[in-house]
C-alpha cells in the first residue's frame, strides 16, 4: 500500500461541539470503536489538553496476550475542530513507547446542526523495526466507516448519518 494512512468521512446531524465532546470522553471510545478491540477506559477523565495520557483495555485474538492495555497520548486537541492521539504501550521498565501511528478526527461544521467528521488512521511515522512484525493498516478501511457510524448513532441516535455528497 503506497499511502500510509486511511480515512473515512461521514456527516453527522449534530453540532461539532457535541460530536467533539463525545470524542473527548474516553469512556465512550469502546462504543465508537469499529474494530471491536477497544474494551474499557482505564483513565476515565475527559481529554482536555495536548500531552494528556489515557489508557484503554483492549482485546485482540491475535495478540500474544489476548487482552492487553494501550497508553494513548493526546497529540491534537483543537475543540471543536480536531482531536487525535498516538497509541503505544507501557514497557516493563514503566516507560511509555509509542509506535508511530495516530488516530485523528477532524470535524467541519456544516451549519448549526450538521458536522462532517473525518477519521484518519496514519502510520507514516512507524519505524521499520515495528513494520517488520506488524502489517499496516492492521484492519480494513471498513473499520473506520464502522467507527463513524457508531459515533453518529451515539451522538445523534434519532438522526441519519450520510456520506458526503450522499
Amino acid at each position: 500500500m503506497a499511502e500510509e494512512n486511511v480515512s473515512a468521512t461521514l456527516i453527522v446531524a449534530e453540532p461539532a461541539a457535541r460530536v467533539f465532546a463525545m470524542l473527548a470522553d474516553p469512556t465512550i471510545h469502546s462504543a465508537i470503536d469499529g474494530t471491536g478491540w477497544v474494551r474499557e477506559a482505564v483513565d476515565r477523565a475527559p481529554l482536555t489538553e495536548v500531552g494528556q495520557f489515557f489508557r484503554m483495555d483492549m482485546y485482540h485474538a491475535n495478540h500474544p496476550e489476548g487482552g492487553y492495555q494501550v497508553a494513548n497520548k493526546v497529540a491534537v486537541l483543537d475543540p471543536p475542530c480536531a482531536i487525535g492521539w498516538l497509541t503505544g504501550q507501557e514497557k516493563d521498565d514503566g516507560h511509555l513507547e509509542f509506535g508511530g501511528w495516530i488516530w485523528r478526527y477532524d470535524l467541519a461544521p456544516l451549519g448549526p446542526s450538521e458536522t462532517e467528521v473525518t477519521l484518519t488512521y496514519d502510520w507514516s511515522a512507524v519505524p521499520q523495526y515495528i513494520r517488520e512484525y506488524l502489517q499496516f493498516p492492521p484492519f480494513g478501511p471498513e473499520h473506520l466507516v464502522n467507527s463513524l457510524h457508531h459515533l453518529a448513532g451515539l451522538v445523534a441516535p434519532t438522526s441519519r448519518a450520510r456520506t458526503p455528497g450522499g
